[in-house]
């Protein structure tokens, strides 16, 4: 039986940010290609992680720099293995490469860390980005040279996969572009009508810097304005992980409630009349502006917001960056059924699109069987990666195991002062 590998950043998650939704939707996949699944992750279990045992996948705590994973790999001998995040690829890609040389390395991206960092130091610093801003980033070079090691990135945006061929030289051959991937019954469920509904949304897990951003800018200057017009109105705020200073900011008497975590993002989602999602920067696509697209809900958001969800069609609400042109497009959406109407139907034609499962997989899958019908081809013909593989797997294995010694000597003499 093909075995599949994949080494999470984090456990998933599903219900707390589009990152986990999409890392299920990859297991899936690979469940229907009759894979053999573990997981194995450094993070630290917690309370809204999928209950992966259950699913009758592998779960596997593993720790970094440490010579455990050796043996823990070579005994798994892995088909595939799935990198999430570059940072994974970067601690465990030379033991792969050494004890596993032959299975298919993959890198999920879910986003580009870099292209995320970048815009968000130039929002701080009140600019435009730059290539220049790419191009000097430590981060990107880590980054890009994660994804050139790697047989194959999946890149959940086309505007990251154009950026990675232009800026970086990067082969369309180690790229693969792979969005979310929705159901058929996800894209034509029956939502709620308009008078079914009631009040405003936002959702986003409060540790991903984007969303804690556009949380402010709700609080500080775009929802004083919608409530200036609507006064009876809510703004249910909704994500998981809500830290004091988020808390802090619900309010009853102004209709600005903090609500945290959801149980059921989706029914949420019906449940609200328009979503908001004001983000100024950030990267990849975005798992609320796809929900509100299939649960029929109008969105107002930015430029940043609907980057690579577009379509032929015109946006499922309304996209501007200034306060009061938000303020103001959320409101009419919000007044009027006929222009809300055409807005909730727009968003289930444009997800429709975009993100049927059906496609989206069957063209993940002739990829990987293309590489890996010839994976030894497929590598030499990559020989940036091949040399960066040589380089940084030498000096990141020395350092590894330089950690592990240094961690193995202070356990050995703790114990020796323990027993003097």
């Amino acid at each position: 039986m093909k075995k599949l590998l994949i080494i999470g950043y984090v456990w998933p998650e599903p219900n707390s940010s589009a990152a986990g939704s999409r890392m299920m939707q990859l297991i899936q996949f690979f469940q229907m290609q009759n894979y053999d699944i573990s997981f194995a992750s450094p993070a630290l279990e917690t309370e809204h992680m999928v209950d992966l045992r259950s699913l009758h996948i592998g779960v596997e705590n593993i720790a970094l720099n440490c010579s455990s994973f050796d043996e823990f790999i070579k005994k798994l001998n892995p088909t595939v293995v799935m990198f999430d995040r570059f940072m994974m690829e970067e601690q465990f890609g030379w033991r792969v490469s050494k004890h596993c040389p032959d299975a298919m390395r993959i890198l999920d991206t879910e986003d580009l860390f870099c292209l995320r960092n970048a815009r968000h130091q130039a929002y701080k610093e009140q600019r435009a980005l730059t290539d220049t801003d790419l191009l000097t980033s430590d981060m990107a070079k880590r980054e890009v040279a994660a994804i050139f090691r790697s047989d194959i990135s999946l890149m959940i945006s086309s505007v990251e996969v154009e950026l990675l061929q232009r800026l970086f030289k990067v082969d369309a051959s180690l790229i693969h572009y792979c969005p979310f991937m929705l159901s058929q019954a996800q894209l034509t469920q029956t939502n709620p009508k308009y008078a079914q509904r009631h009040d405003f949304m936002a959702i986003g897990n409060f540790r991903h810097a984007p969303n804690w951003d556009a949380v402010l800018w709700l609080k500080q200057q775009i929802w004083p304005l919608i409530r200036k017009q609507l006064p009876h109105v809510k703004l249910n705020v909704y994500g998981a992980y809500p830290p004091p200073k988020a808390t802090d900011l619900h309010d009853e008497k102004s209709g600005f409630l903090i609500k945290g975590w959801v149980d059921d993002a989706v029914l949420a989602m019906q449940s609200a009349k328009v979503c908001l999602a004001p983000l100024r920067f950030g990267a990849g696509i975005k798992g609320k502006l796809a929900e509100a697209m299939y649960c029929g809900t109008p969105s107002v958001t930015t430029d940043i917001g609907i980057e690579s969800m577009q379509t032929s069609l015109p946006w499922a609400g309304a996209v501007t960056n200034d306060p009061q042109a938000i303020a103001d497009a959320a409101v009419k959406l919000y007044q009027e059924e006929v222009l809300w109407q055409a807005a909730s139907d727009l968003g289930q034609k444009n997800a429709q699109l975009m993100y049927q499962s059906e496609v989206i997989l069957t063209e993940l899958a002739v990829k990987l069987t293309q590489v890996a019908t010839d994976l030894n081809a497929h590598r030499q013909n990559n020989f940036i990666g091949s040399m960066l593989n040589h380089h940084h797997h030498k000096s990141t294995q020395y350092m590894s195991q330089w950690i592990d010694v240094k961690t193995q000597l202070k356990v050995l003499t703790e114990s020796d002062g323990e027993s003097c």
